[in-house]
């Protein structure tokens, strides 16, 4: 299911690519960005520049994100820029702004899956993914940031009305990247058990997160009961709700969505 999620995802982007930006000379973010325009202006092709622009930072991806992550994002790479290269360039649209907003959309889509499928689309993305889970950011917001420096390229080497075209395609792009992938939603969970210690390490085993336990009484029943904290993203939320269900099916488990957390989320304890 991941790898088709992760062909999926990546086709989408190449048909947003194809169809809708490159057709009208609007660029996409980051890398892809800079290899549509390397493609428009030398005889390169933009799969190929694409592929070789995306090697360096998915190598330092590798480092800061370990295997599974780079692996499928190596895989989505190849997939785009194989896509790029076959499928041929055509207009569906023959609105800019109207093909920059679809393609946009296209490309949020298509990166959105791919990113909940534990990969990325490479380039930008990777240094998007680095510093989102650091400072847990909305990686659409930070996407659209870091994109700044193609709608400059843009506007200087073809023209402004390219560059603020680029910009609502990116901006679209962002906004749908964030609708779709919520890692930096926040969740806290309220476990109350009477498998505690059970669930506890089971969590911990299985959970990049720290949790704290509390000791409770059951209104009704006078029983003894654990209470256990704990702060999730949003992604993880259906592995955390399995991963309580195989210790003890009948936990009571309130999930209320986090606006802001301080200290240390990653490793530390809320």
């Amino acid at each position: 299911m991941q790898l088709f999620g992760l062909i999926f995802g990546s086709l989408i982007v190449v048909v947003g690519f194809n169809f809708f930006l490159i057709p009208h000379q609007v660029l996409s973010s980051g890398l892809s960005g800079i290899s549509m325009i390397l493609g428009m202006i030398t005889p390169i092709n933009t799969g190929l520049a694409n592929f070789l622009l995306n090697l360096p930072l998915l190598i330092i991806g590798y480092k800061q994100l370990g295997r599974k992550f780079i692996t499928n994002s190596i895989f989505s790479v190849i997939i785009i820029s194989l896509g790029l290269f076959i499928v041929p360039v055509h207009s569906i649209a023959n609105g800019t702004i109207l093909s920059s907003i679809f393609g946009g959309a296209l490309t949020g889509l298509g990166v959105g899956i791919v990113f909940r499928c534990s990969g990325s689309t490479g380039g930008f993305d990777i240094i998007g993914v680095i510093i989102s889970r650091k400072r847990d950011f909305p990686i659409g917001f930070l996407l659209s940031t870091m994109n700044a420096i193609v709608i400059v390229i843009s506007g200087f080497l073809f023209d402004w009305d390219s560059a603020l075209n680029t910009l609502v395609s990116i901006y679209v792009t962002g906004k749908v990247v964030d609708a779709i992938y919520t890692d930096h939603v926040k969740l806290t969970l309220m476990i109350i058990t009477e498998k505690g210690q059970e669930m506890r390490q089971h969590l911990l085993n299985n959970l990049y997160r720290g949790l704290t336990i509390l000791d409770g009484v059951g209104g009704y029943s006078n029983d003894k009961r654990n209470v256990l904290f704990t702060v999730i993203s949003r992604y993880e939320l259906n592995d955390v709700k399995n991963l309580i269900t195989e210790i003890d099916p009948q936990a009571f488990v309130n999930i209320t969505q986090t606006i802001e957390v301080m200290g240390l989320f990653h490793r530390g304890k809320p």
